[in-house]
């Protein structure tokens, strides 16, 4: 029999810590506790997962103890009512929470970003070096990785027929680029969201790559070197960081929070950098603007260049703003012809997509002008919410089985938490 996991959820000031409630897991205990200052914050996450427990179809069964007060953070660490420390709030200050959680011998999952300024970088290792020599497991919730483009993305840049290996590209022309567009005003689990007072604070949000950034951060090893460590120390180096604001007008942010506004602001929640990864030349765009166009939403764009071929997900209007998968085999060079020993990366991709249909029953290809589409059945679309679940159930799987526990992620993470600092406080320069 498993360990029984029961939840603490720790000032739940983002929706996603309701996300991960979202559903009902096998060996997590219903009641759960929730530790917060009372106030807007707590009362809007037990709104979310009240509508989770009446929703007319797989309703959750989740019961909640509430312990309300200024001193939330003491109460929950010399209580331990549970065994796990969901966050997901006020990112500054964010890795002191981690580390009192895990001082008190708790396991943690926690949302993105950990941390905002490269200083606390020895925060950050401090903690994750506690975890491991208490057998304690902290993870940060990196959704992008169980999206079905990104996870067939990866499949196809380390095919070598169908890749080849990575360009080392160019400031200009850069071996990766991914760009991120997310929306302010948006709908979360049928409901609009209004969005905290304090999410407009960069000081406590973070800017746009220290916030939603980590998670392309984070999928850029992932992708080209899967299982292997990254020292940020001699891997990776920051070259260029340029940032820039959305300007929401009073009007705006009282639509956004609910919350009269007296003045307008420049929020800086754009931003844009390069880098160096083991000599490969990285371009990432994170943007935030007020609200998608009629029929639109966030949009991703990842683009790996391989001396074979580009591997695309693209998810703009063409797509119909569903992320979509791409292979663009290169022109040959002059005089120079596919080979049985180096086929048409198109040839390459229907052999590898004929392999991965054990794994992905109904995935297919089809080809459009130069570039090979894969056409991915509906039912592995499951989308941006349902993610959050399936980190959770990983999470709790590695709470059973620890030594599953991938040991490059404590590398990796540290190596993402330098890119996402180090790059704003680039782009903060004068």
């Amino acid at each position: 029999m498993g360990l029984m996991i029961s939840l603490i959820i720790l000032d739940p000031g983002h929706f996603h810590a309701a996300l991960i409630q979202k559903e009902m897991y096998p060996g997590v205990a219903p009641r759960v506790h929730v530790y917060a200052p009372l106030g807007k914050d707590l009362v809007d996450h037990l709104q979310r997962v009240t509508r989770f427990n009446l929703r007319g179809e797989n309703p959750t069964a989740w019961e909640l103890e509430v312990h309300a007060g200024p001193d939330f953070l003491e109460r929950m660490v010399r209580e331990r009512a549970g065994n796990v420390v969901v966050l997901s709030g006020r990112n500054r200050g964010k890795i002191d929470r981690i580390r009192a959680s895990i001082g008190a011998g708790l396991h943690v999952l926690a949302d993105k970003p950990w941390i905002l300024e490269s200083a606390g970088l020895p925060k950050l290792q401090a903690a994750l070096e506690s975890a491991e020599a208490q057998g304690l497991v902290a993870c940060d919730i990196m959704t992008e990785r169980f999206e079905i483009t990104s996870l067939l993305q990866r499949e196809l840049v380390q095919d070598q027929e169908i890749f080849g290996t990575p360009l080392a590209g160019s400031v200009e022309e850069p071996a990766v680029f991914l760009e991120s567009v997310h929306h302010l005003s948006k709908t979360v689990a049928g409901a609009t969201l209004l969005r905290p007072v304090w999410f407009f604070d960069i000081r406590q949000q973070g800017e746009g790559l220290t916030d939603v950034g980590t998670h392309l951060v984070d999928l850029v090893p992932w992708t080209l070197f899967p299982s292997q460590a990254i020292d940020y120390r001699t891997e990776i180096q920051v070259l260029a960081g340029r940032r820039w604001p959305t300007t929401l007008s009073a009007a705006d942010l009282q639509r956004l929070t609910g919350e009269p506004a007296a003045q307008p602001l420049d929020y800086y929640c754009n931003t844009a950098i390069s880098y160096l990864l083991r000599g490969l030349h990285v371009k990432l765009r994170v943007l935030w603007n007020f609200e998608a166009p009629p029929g639109g939403g966030d949009t991703h764009l990842a683009i790996y260049r391989g001396t074979r071929s580009r591997v695309e997900v693209r998810q703009g209007p063409e797509e119909g703003y569903r992320p979509e998968l791409f292979v663009v085999g290169n022109a040959p060079a002059a005089g120079q012809r596919p080979s049985p020993q180096t086929p048409d990366p198109a040839e390459a991709v229907r052999r590898r997509v004929a392999v991965l249909q054990s794994r992905f029953p109904g995935l297919a290809v089809e080809q459009e002008g130069e570039r090979s589409r894969i056409t991915i059945p509906d039912r592995y679309r499951v989308g941006h919410e349902a993610h959050f679940a399936q980190v959770a159930a990983q999470f709790f799987e590695y709470l059973n089985n620890p030594a599953d526990l991938p040991a490059w992620e404590k590398a990796n993470q540290l190596a993402k938490y330098y890119v996402t600092t180090r790059g704003v406080e680039m782009a903060q320069r004068p």
